[in-house]
């Protein structure tokens, strides 16, 4: 009898489930899809170069740890739910059932709902899965084909996944029923949220803003003490008093409030705190480029205190726009008489009013959820761009061998040899070499040895033959240096800026060999050729004529190879361990550092870090998106079943089908454009304000152009996405109503 009671009140609450039955199933299917490559059974064709036991456990991680956010929609669906369930409920209990009895036939009826989703989530995620394999194979470069496979491991760590999770929840639940009073049940459709008026988390956050603000004014302070100068660019000027006064102008306007908060209220001083936000978070978001567009002398670590900053500024912003906003919506209802009694919007200011007077948290935390999401999803392209584009200028060989002097103080103990070690291996495993290329590195003046302070350590040199022969190994054309002069090879990253101010500051070298001149025509050279050809914190290195280099201190010895097929990654991996072996790669006081790298574990591990990478912030922002239009079409869904009687009063009252309809469609606008909106509005702050940080590691690695089409695709997928959860918001909607 009760598991007919159940199904059939699973039956008549179909219309309640769908979103949670279709948002769960999304969610499952994503894990399941993602959790597939960490199966043991899990064995694509990628080649012998490569392995994904790197992969295969970063994934299982960092997919479990990112689906415990679903614990939280898990259990806000199970509260909606159950405060829908609860007049039914409470009728049950009238009629004698006991409340253990109810509780958990509770229990079962969403138990098996959860079934359900998870079910047709592993279906789901056997397709998705073939999508995620595509993606995987297109990384390290594999012809992808169609084929649908169910890994026992992985339904096995699915099912207990979320069995887990809606057993939980569940119990939690049925405590929560069998201490709850039969009156309170019936009356759970009459109550609201906690009013505004007496909620503290404003007045939280806004301490915590003023307190914010005190570090930044110090900061702008330091700052401008240490960098204003009337030589300054007056923009750059402005920057620095704006990020100091700003600030100190807030904490001021506060203390000025706090005695006389009684006649102004808390309101006036929210809003002058959000015009303040405004500005520091519109000079915050401007340092980056300003530094870059007039030299300001701010390091990285002061650019990531005014991220810091502008994420705290979003935030208040975020928090106080949504306290707000019903005392705006209030305030324009009130002024405009005309527009107040214009056809139904009477009718619908108070059921916005209604709900935004309770519901400012919520919104305000969804708001937040979702610029969360938009940034994961728009960094992501970025992000990934520039690892793959600094994996291809850093794993240019098959074997890259280097040496540093960092803890060298005695120039007899200074790696001068060949590293015939790595030539015997290759050898004893039938390895063969295209290109091998063995070189050192000098410094120009042999003073400049003892010169090891960070960020000032002085370039190097190498000698014109041995920079035509790795340019030969990279599939670049060789130059040619006339006698007494010489050029500059730089780094990806190194700015056209930075290289004309400095060739500009020095047409000539002193080296131990003689004075240099600049060479005309070509005196900076930008191809890839490696990472490892520079000395530490410096950009360039100085290519002289090879006489020249004959009177100067060798520091480094370095080796390049190229070998005619990709090197396995068995035979990669126990030829960096027999390196280190006899070459130590840990810093010792007065002994060199030694450094291996093989193309094949680099492409290896960086792809799988890529992909890791990608995949990670990808489903983490569909998780977070998708919770929260969850959220919103639910919170929507309970308006309509508690507000069915207005709606029946309208069209008794006159009102046309076609007019309620209208009437629904600018009410779940507004609920969904409102938090959305808002998000994407300062998506468009921030993400430029990131990208603008990473901007030479964009333009060095990827390109704005490759980078723009990327981020227009996703922002489609989103407002797709959208466009579905509203759809099926306004259809059950209707049906609520009818």
């Amino acid at each position: 009898m009760y598991a007919k009671l159940v199904l059939r009140s699973a039956r008549r609450s179909v219309g309640d489930y769908l979103i949670y039955l279709v948002t769960l199933t999304l969610c499952v299917g994503l894990f399941y899809a993602f959790l597939s490559i960490s199966s043991r059974h899990y064995h694509p064709d990628i080649g012998a170069e490569f392995d994904l036991t790197f992969l295969s456990d970063g994934m299982k991680v960092a997919v479990c740890g990112v689906t415990l956010l679903l614990w939280f929609l898990i259990r806000y669906v199970n509260r909606y739910m159950l405060r829908q369930k609860q007049p039914t409920l409470a009728i049950q209990g009238v009629l004698g059932m006991e409340s253990r009895t109810m509780a958990w036939l509770f229990f079962a009826e969403t138990f098996c709902v959860s079934l359900l989703a998870l079910g047709l989530g592993i279906l789901l995620g056997v397709v998705l899965s073939q999508f995620i394999t595509a993606l995987l194979l297109a990384s390290y470069g594999q012809p992808f084909q169609l084929t649908f496979s169910l890994y026992p491991d992985t339904v096995g760590l699915t099912l207990a996944f979320f069995a887990v999770s809606f057993l939980v929840t569940g119990l939690f639940h049925v405590r929560s029923i069998r201490r709850m009073p039969l009156l309170d049940m019936l009356q759970a459709t009459r109550r609201n949220e906690g009013d505004l008026k007496r909620s503290r988390w404003m007045p939280v956050v806004t301490v915590l803003y003023l307190l914010a603000l005190v570090g930044m004014g110090a900061m702008g302070v330091w700052l401008l003490t240490l960098y204003d100068d009337p030589r300054l660019p007056l923009p750059g000027r402005v920057l620095y008093w704006a990020n100091a006064l700003l600030p100190l102008a807030g904490v001021a306007g506060s203390l000025v409030w706090l005695v006389r908060r009684k006649s102004w209220g808390f309101p006036r001083l929210l809003g002058y705190l959000m015009a303040i936000a405004v500005g520091c978070g519109l000079f915050a978001a401007l340092t980056p480029s300003f530094r870059s567009a007039y030299f300001l002398p701010l390091s990285a670590e002061n650019l990531n205190l005014y991220l810091t900053f502008l994420v705290g500024d979003v935030v208040f912003l975020i928090c106080a726009l949504f306290y707000l906003c019903a005392r705006w919506v209030a305030a324009w209802k009130a002024r405009s008489p005309a527009h107040r009694y214009t056809g139904e919007n009477l009718f619908f200011f108070g059921q916005i009013l209604s709900q935004l007077r309770s519901t400012s948290k919520s919104m305000a935390l969804i708001c937040l959820t979702l610029l969360l999401s938009l940034f994961c999803f728009l960094a992501t392209p970025a992000l990934a761009g520039w690892a793959e584009g600094y994996l291809a200028s850093r794993s240019m060989y098959d074997v890259q061998v280097s040496s540093d002097y960092n803890q060298v103080y005695d120039p007899a103990d200074l790696p001068l040899e060949g590293y015939d070690l790595v030539t015997q291996f290759l050898a004893e495993r039938e390895i063969s070499v295209a290109a091998d290329c063995t070189f050192f590195l000098y410094l120009p003046q042999a003073e400049a040895f003892h010169q090891r302070e960070k960020y000032s350590f002085p370039p190097v040199a190498m000698a014109l033959s041995d920079y035509n022969a790795i340019r030969a190994m990279a599939g670049y054309d060789p130059i040619a240096l006339a006698p007494g002069t010489f050029t500059t090879q730089w780094r990806a990253t190194a700015g056209e800026e930075d290289r004309a101010a400095f060739l500009a500051g020095h047409p000539t070298l002193d080296t131990d060999g003689g004075t240099l001149t600049l060479a005309a025509g070509t005196p900076a050279y930008t191809d890839a050729l490696g990472e490892t050809l520079y000395n530490d914190y410096t950009d360039l290195v100085y290519i002289l004529p090879d006489e020249v280099c004959q009177a100067l201190m060798p520091v480094m010895t370095n080796r390049y190879l190229t070998t005619t097929e990709p090197i396995p990654y068995a035979d990669a991996r126990d030829l960096s361990t027999t390196f280190r072996q006899t070459y130590s790669e840990d810093s010792v006081e007065g002994q060199p550092r030694y450094t291996i790298r093989t193309s094949t574990e680099q492409v290896n591990e960086s792809t799988a870090s890529t992909f890791l990478l990608r995949t990670l912030m990808t489903y983490g922002a569909v998780v977070l998106m998708v919770t929260c239009f969850t959220i919103l079409s639910l919170q929507q869904l309970w308006d309509a079943r508690q507000h069915r009687y207005r709606f029946g009063v309208l069209r008794k009252l006159g009102v046309e089908e076609r007019d309620l309809h209208r009437l629904i469609t600018r009410q779940l606008a507004f609920w969904f454009g409102l938090p959305v909106g808002v998000a994407a509005c300062f998506a468009l702050v921030v993400v430029p304000f990131f990208f603008a940080t990473i901007s030479t590691e964009i333009t060095a690695y990827l390109g704005f152009s490759v980078l723009l089409p990327q981020v227009g695709a996703i922002a489609a997928i989103l407002l797709l996405l959208l466009a579905a959860y509203y759809a099926a918001t306004y259809t059950l909607f209707r049906r609520a109503v009818g």
